[in-house]
C-alpha cells in the first residue's frame, strides 16, 4: 500500500488554515507542562542550567518527533489506532497488532485528560475566587487550595470544566477546536505579557530574572538535570503518539509540516519562558521558595498576588490565561479517544464527545484528591505517555520507513529535507524516547 492511496475516501473535518492548525497545536502544547511544571523544574535544577538542555531537546524533538506525528496522522488520515493498523498493513503484517498497540496512546490520552479535567476545574474555582475576592481574602492559601483538592472536593468546578470543553468539541474541528484556539491563544499570550511587564517591575524581581538566566554550572554536570529537561521537552510538546497524530490527521496535504512543527515548538517554548519569568521573579520579589514544586501555582502564587499592588486584578488576568491554556490542552487530549470512537465505531461526533467526556468526568471524580491525582498523573506520564511516543516513532520511522516518511513530510514544502532527516528521526528521536522512558522509571517521573 503506497502513502498516496492511504487517505480515506469519506469526508473528514479538517483545519481550514495553516494558522488555525498551528494555533491549535500551540494550544495543545501550552498547558500545565509549561505553566505549572516548567517554572518549578527550572527552580529545582538551577535556573538556566535547566534551560540550556531543555532548549536543546525542544529543538531536536520539534524537528523529529513533532514533524513525525503530524505527518503520520496526515498520511493515514486517522488517529493512533488507525495509523498503527495502516503501518502494519503497509508491511503486510497482522493488522490486529497495530490495533492493540494503537490503543496504548489512546488510553494514555484519555487518562491524562481525566486528570487534566480536574485541574481545569481548579483553575475555574481560582478564577471565581479572584473575581469575588475570596481567594486573596483567605488567610491561609494552603487551606484554600485544600478545600478543593480533597476527595470529591471540586465536583461542581470539575463538571463545569468538562462541560465547557465538551461543548466546544461538539462543534467539530474547524468550527470548534480551530475557532476557539484562534481566540484563546492570542488572548493567552497578550495577558501573559501584561502580567510579565508588571512582575518584572516589582522590587526584588531582578533576582528571580538572574536565577532564570544565569546558569548554576554544578547542575549542568548532574545527569538528572538533563534527564528531567528531556522529559519536560517531551511533555511540553505533547509528544505522546496521540494528540498530535490526531491533529495531523485533520491537516491538508499542501501544508508545510516542518514549518508548523517549528512554529509550534517556538511558541510553546516562549510560553514556558514567559511563565518562568512571571512566576520565579514574583516568588523572589516576596522572598518565597522558587523550588516549592507543585504547590507553586496554587499556593505560592496566591500568596504573591496578596502582597502585590493591584494583586486581585493580576490574579484575575493570570487565572483567565491559564484557564484558556488548560482548556485548549484538554481539547487535544479528549479529541484522541473521540476520533477513535468516530473512526472505529462510526459513532456521530456528538455521541462520541458525550461518551468520552462522561467517562473522563466520572473516572475523574475518584482522582480529585490531590495525592491520588498526583499518583494517577505520574503513572501515566512514566509508563503510558512515553511508550505512546516510542510506538508512534517506531511505526512511522521504522515500520512505514524513512523513505515514505520523508516523502510525506516533504509534501507541501518548497525544497527537500537535508540528509539529517533519516539518522535524526530513525535513531536519535527513537533513542531519546527510550531514554525518557528509562529515566522516568529510574527517577519516578520526569514529566
Amino acid at each position: 500500500m503506497s502513502n498516496k492511496n492511504i487517505a480515506k475516501e469519506e469526508s473528514r473535518d479538517t483545519f481550514s488554515s495553516k494558522v488555525g492548525f498551528i494555533l491549535a497545536c500551540i494550544g495543545s502544547a501550552v498547558g500545565m507542562g509549561n505553566i505549572w511544571m516548567f517554572p518549578y523544574r527550572t527552580g529545582q535544577f538551577g535556573g538556566a542550567a535547566f534551560l540550556i538542555p531543555y532548549l536543546l531537546f525542544v529543538g531536536i524533538l520539534g524537528y523529529t518527533g513533532l514533524i513525525g506525528e503530524f505527518s503520520f496522522g496526515r498520511m493515514t488520515q486517522t488517529g493512533p489506532i488507525g495509523s498503527f493498523e495502516k503501518a502494519m498493513e503497509m508491511k503486510n503484517k497482522n493488522k490486529k497488532i497495530g490495533t492493540v498497540l494503537g490503543i496504548i496512546p489512546v488510553i494514555g490520552a484519555l487518562g491524562i485528560a481525566t486528570g487534566y479535567a480536574v485541574v481545569v476545574g481548579w483553575f475555574i474555582k481560582f478564577l471565581f475566587g479572584a473575581l469575588n475576592g475570596s481567594m486573596l481574602a483567605a488567610p491561609d492559601s494552603g487551606a484554600y487550595f485544600g478545600e478543593i483538592a480533597g476527595s470529591f472536593g471540586s465536583v461542581g468546578w470539575h463538571l463545569a470544566g468538562i462541560t465547557i470543553t465538551s461543548l466546544i468539541l461538539i462543534l467539530g474541528v474547524s468550527n470548534g477546536i480551530e475557532k476557539v484556539n484562534k481566540v484563546m491563544m492570542p488572548i493567552f499570550f497578550i495577558l501573559f505579557l501584561v502580567i510579565l511587564v508588571r512582575v518584572v517591575s516589582l522590587e526584588g524581581a531582578i533576582e528571580g530574572i538572574k536565577y532564570m538566566l544565569i546558569p548554576r554550572w554544578e547542575f549542568i554536570s548532574n545527569p538528572k538535570t538533563w534527564i528531567y529537561a528531556l522529559g519536560q521537552a517531551f511533555f511540553s510538546l505533547s509528544l505522546a503518539g496521540s494528540g498530535m497524530v490526531v491533529y495531523g490527521s485533520y491537516l491538508k496535504r499542501d501544508i508545510d509540516v516542518p514549518s508548523c512543527a517549528r512554529n509550534t515548538a517556538i511558541f510553546d517554548t516562549l510560553s514556558a519562558l514567559i511563565a518562568g519569568l512571571i512566576i520565579i521573579p514574583a516568588v523572589f520579589a516576596f522572598n518565597l521558595d522558587p523550588t516549592a514544586g507543585p504547590p507553586l501555582l496554587f499556593i505560592t502564587l496566591p500568596m504573591v498576588f496578596k502582597q502585590m499592588p493591584a494583586g486581585n486584578l493580576f490574579a484575575i488576568l493570570f487565572f483567565i490565561s491559564v484557564l484558556f491554556a488548560s482548556i485548549t490542552s484538554l481539547m487535544n487530549l479528549l479529541e484522541v479517544p473521540i476520533e477513535a470512537l468516530q473512526n472505529k465505531f462510526k459513532l456521530s461526533r456528538k455521541v462520541s464527545v458525550i461518551s468520552v467526556c462522561s467517562v473522563a468526568f466520572f473516572v475523574g471524580l475518584f482522582v480529585e484528591n490531590g495525592d491520588v491525582l498526583g499518583t494517577w498523573m505520574d503513572v501515566l506520564s512514566i509508563y503510558v505517555i512515553p511508550v505512546g511516543a516510542l510506538l508512534a516513532g517506531i511505526m512511522f520511522f521504522w515500520v512505514v520507513g524513512t523513505k515514505i516518511a520523508r516523502s510525506e513530510v516533504e509534501s507541501g514544502i518548497s525544497k527537500p529535507l537535508g540528509k539529517w532527516f533519516e539518522p535524526m528521526t530513525k535513531y536519535v528521536f527513537v533513542t531519546l524516547t527510550i531514554v525518557v522512558i528509562i529515566g522516568g522509571i529510574i527517577f519516578g517521573g520526569i514529566g
